[in-house]
């Protein structure tokens, strides 16, 4: 407790205690240790007999006295640290080497941290001092930790791991929460709202304004990426650098090449939609990147990769195709097209590029652009026009069919390539959010194969099971449960995990709808194994008790039924007369 006070000339208990054993006359020591050890200001002397006589002890005024004096010097500290005097570091560093030996001491401790603090370089023997010592460095201000952190990769790797992991954790459970809608969903927070996230707030004070530790968590970041794949650590990268833009942190944000391109991007996300004007500036940042400089498509890939711009691009893309549509135009005649294109090409590239560090722009196939999009907007053609076929009268309607078959292009790109294949399963959500049930069938079953089984992720499936509660309503039709659950969901659900999650998610929300026959059967297949995580056992087990809970409850009386109350109509007489309306 009294650490460091001897090396200071100070007496501590120790010293009073041996005064105490030694002395004849005890009284007349302690009187003695008093004026030497007490508060040396003449006019006090004369005044604590006072505090004596209202029985207050001498520890609670010198206590009082100690508190007052030190939160006056931290405050001190604080006024000279943030002064333009030239030696005010010089100040700080001689009053820390008089306190630093009382490190340890409770009471003077928050007076050393403060110094601490406020020095923009600490000198490194104290560091090494406060870093060896757990207690020390757990309770030392974030603004010393960022200078041990600096040169300690390893610790500072610890401190944010945890960090990181959390971040995963929140992500994922967004994609499997209980909420299922299409307005409020995955990519329904803003990016602003995304950014005032735990983590996120927390990574920003760790770097505060230093770029060696901003570079530090970057390639935790790119690290990570790799040996995962998981690219919510792309949305991290993006989040963490406009969260320091938000802070305006102009240290950090002038050196990294991808700011501008992220800030542009940030603007696209938020308005999910990217419009001509801030097309040709992305453009600008992209076909600016100089020789020598490569490298730094790397960190523009990985922010492209992000699912919120991925999202906000394909978006784009399936609105732009709408256009060329209403146009009678081809995709290859659009540039803005064709910029999307580039930028979702290279966003799903990017484990490619850091993994070969390759830094190139993967070449996009043209025959995405040649024969996938006019496939695709050939399938928009077929429905458009049995739309319209419906609509005629009965003598000219033909004998046309809604076709079941899809164009061989349309399913050979889903399964092998990755960007069409991404635009294709945002035409089936296209589809899905305009009720479109006879397109949704036709499509459904061709998601069964696709590149990377990118149809059974994690993203798409929480976006079509929270658009497939529009059509609530068609889940009493035998055809379409079995297209929506035989002919696409079950055919992997055994093998993956999270479509079988998926698949409960969404009946937790619409089991009163599907046709009871076809649950019963379901809910069999459904049945977990025995080798299962603990959310699925227990999604399973909520499912089960809603199933019970709905069978118990009376089902309500017809609507129709209880409106007849058993009246007759009654024929009233018409005179030209008005009448009272209210009885007499």
């Amino acid at each position: 407790m009294f650490a460091g006070l001897p090396e200071l000339g100070i007496a501590n208990g120790e010293d009073l205690k041996e005064t105490l054993t030694n002395c004849t006359e005890p009284l007349k020591a302690i009187d003695q240790f008093q004026m030497e050890n007490g508060i040396l200001l003449p006019t006090l002397q004369s005044a604590l007999p006072f505090l004596d006589l209202h029985g207050t002890p001498r520890l609670e005024f010198h206590q009082s006295v100690f508190d007052e004096l030190r939160e006056k010097l931290m405050e001190q500290v604080a006024v000279i640290a943030e002064g333009k005097d030239e030696d005010r570091y010089g100040k700080l560093e001689e009053l820390l080497e008089k306190s630093f030996p009382l490190v340890k001491m409770p009471s003077i401790q928050p007076v050393v941290m403060q110094v601490l603090k406020h020095l923009p370089k600490v000198p490194e023997k104290k560091l090494k001092m406060v870093m060896a010592d757990k207690e020390l460095y757990k309770v030392c201000a974030v603004e010393v930790k960022r200078q041990i952190w600096q040169d300690n990769q390893a610790l500072f790797g610890d401190e944010v791991s945890p960090l990181l992991k959390q971040y995963i954790v929140e992500k994922e459970a967004a994609l499997f929460s209980s909420d299922l809608s299409i307005l409020h969903n995955f990519f329904s927070p803003t990016p602003k709202t995304r950014r005032q996230g735990e983590v996120v707030l927390k990574l920003t004070q760790m770097i505060g304004k230093n770029v060696k530790l901003y570079d530090m968590v970057l390639q935790f970041l790119r690290t990570l990426f790799l040996r995962t794949r998981n690219v919510h650590y792309c949305t991290l990268r993006a989040e963490l650098l406009m969260s320091l833009h938000d802070l305006d942190i102009s240290e950090i944000c002038s050196v990294d090449p991808c700011h501008k391109f992220t800030w542009c991007l940030d603007a696209c996300i938020r308005e999910k939609f990217v419009d001509g004007k801030r097309a040709r500036e992305l453009q600008g940042f992209l076909d600016g990147v100089k020789k020598g400089q490569e490298q730094v498509l790397g960190d523009l890939s990985m922010i492209l990769c992000d699912p919120f711009a991925c999202n906000t691009l394909v978006l784009s893309i399936i609105r732009n195709v709408q256009e060329l549509l209403s146009q009678d135009a081809l995709p290859r005649d659009s540039p803005d097209l064709l910029l999307l294109l580039r930028m979702l090409s290279l966003g799903q590239g990017a484990w490619d590029m850091i993994d070969s560090q390759v830094f190139k722009e993967p070449r996009l196939d043209l025959e995405v652009v040649t024969r996938f999009l006019p496939a695709m907007m050939s399938v928009v053609v077929d429905d458009y026009t049995f739309t319209v076929e419906q609509k005629l009268p009965s003598e000219e309607k033909s004998s046309l069919t809604y076709p079941t078959t899809l164009p061989d292009a349309f399913i050979r790109y889903l399964q092998d390539n990755r960007v069409a294949c991404e635009m294709g399963l945002y035409y089936v959500l296209h589809i899905a959010k305009l009720r479109n049930k006879n397109a949704l069938q036709r499509l459904l079953p061709a998601l069964v194969e696709t590149y990377n089984d990118m149809a059974f992720g994690d993203i798409f499936l929480h976006l079509l099971t929270a658009h497939l509660t529009l059509l609530s309503d068609e889940f009493g039709s035998e055809e379409f449960c079995t297209v929506v659950f035989d002919s696409f969901l079950l055919t992997s659900f055994s093998s993956k995990e999270n479509v079988h999650r998926h698949i409960l998610r969404m009946l937790l929300h619409l089991h009163h709808k599907v046709l009871p026959s076809y649950l019963e059967t379901l809910m069999q297949t459904l049945e977990p194994p025995k080798q299962c995580s603990e959310p699925l056992k227990e999604l399973h087990s909520q499912l089960m008790e809603k199933l019970e809970s709905h069978k118990k409850s009376p089902t309500p009386p017809d609507e129709s039924a209880s409106l007849d109350l058993g009246l007759h109509p009654v024929t009233v007489p018409t005179t030209t007369t008005s009448a009272p309306t209210t009885p007499v």
